[in-house]
């Protein structure tokens, strides 16, 4: 039995997929590297036969991310397990200090890290998140999914408790998968790079660009499951009511931020889109907002974005720390949300 099994599923984007299968090789002394062709109908099955000690998979019906990583996980046999994304790299040795660290802490599901964003034209940002909670994370993750999913290495053993991803919810299953996990289980992290997270947008054709609908898709999950899940359910309205306003705030802020880049890059549907799914979900957030764009601190974060690239991250960083109130060093959750 191989130490860690590394799921990546991959669909129509054979040119990723030998240099994120390097990297994970360079992670680990012993990996198991698991391929989820997800019904490609271009040269990805012939790319993935010319690479030699690979487990290939292929599926002829699109099954989605979800989906996907399901099926890696059932022709998967490793101890530990993590997903990576086609284009997305593993950073060297970073799995084998993940493996340590469970093996340290046998009460922990999983380990998780950081991850540096890349724009399209190479240049990147500051790790994130710059700040890694540990141990019950659960209401803390509820309010926000702040953890990199590449960068996750969970036990196996847990499946059995817990179940597969949920295929129904694409963009967000990792996220109902980690709070499924930390309602039962306290989790370690590692406050150092694990993975390279290519940033995606709508021609990448990843399942995460197109991120006003995956924030609604959250509002809705929430509202439909978590809030049914046996510990959110069993706790005082005054912690349900206040992990309800905290995910709200997240979701207010996400979606000003997002309304303001869509007018500053010329996108006005999209600018047009985020407002009217925050009036739609968030009525009430309208007038905080507004407020939020009256503060001198947070009119200077957006113009900070118009400089670079790479540094538009930083700046929504930035705008998010304010919008919260939050000083820097304890906005540690704001910084890899949805």
């Amino acid at each position: 039995m191989p130490k860690i099994s590394v799921i990546i599923a991959t669909h129509n984007r054979p040119h990723l997929l030998p240099t994120a299968i390097s990297s994970a090789r360079t992670a680990a002394r012993d990996v198991e590297i698991v391929v989820v062709d997800d019904a490609s109908s271009d040269d990805t099955a012939a790319v993935c036969k010319s690479i030699s000690e690979i487990t290939y998979v292929r599926v002829d019906r699109n099954q989605a991310v979800a989906g996907a990583r399901n099926v890696g996980l059932i022709a998967s046999s490793g101890k530990y397990i993590t997903f990576l994304d086609d284009d997305d790299l593993r950073l060297p040795n970073s799995l084998d200090r993940q493996i340590e660290a469970l093996e340290q802490n046998p009460n922990a599901a999983f380990v998780y890290g950081q991850a540096i964003p890349e724009s399209s034209n190479g240049e990147r940002g500051p790790a994130q998140p710059r700040c890694c909670p540990q141990g019950d994370i659960f209401w803390l993750l509820l309010t926000r999914n702040f953890i990199p999913c590449g960068s996750v290495v969970f036990r196996r053993s847990i499946l059995s408790k817990i179940g597969l991803l949920d295929e129904a919810i694409p963009g967000i299953d990792d996220w109902d998968l980690w709070l499924r996990i930390t309602e039962l289980f306290s989790v370690i992290a590692i406050e150092a790079p694990a993975i390279i997270w290519r940033q995606s947008s709508p021609a990448s054709t990843q399942g995460s660009s197109n991120t006003v609908e995956i924030i609604a898709k959250s509002a809705r999950h929430f509202r439909r499951v978590f809030t049914q899940l046996p510990r959110f359910a069993n706790a005082s309205q005054k912690d349900q009511r206040r992990t309800w306003r905290d995910f709200s705030t997240n979701v207010a802020e996400h979606l000003s931020w997002e309304t303001f880049s869509g007018f500053r890059n010329g996108a006005f549907g999209h600018a047009l889109q985020s407002a009217r799914t925050l009036l739609s979900l968030h009525p009430a957030a309208f007038m905080s907002v507004f407020r939020w764009w009256m503060n001198v601190r947070t009119i200077a974060a957006l113009i900070k974005s118009t400089v670079t690239p790479v540094q538009i991250a930083t700046a929504k960083m930035h705008f998010k720390t304010v919008c919260s109130n939050l000083p820097d060093d304890e906005n540690h959750s704001l910084q890899k949300s949805f």
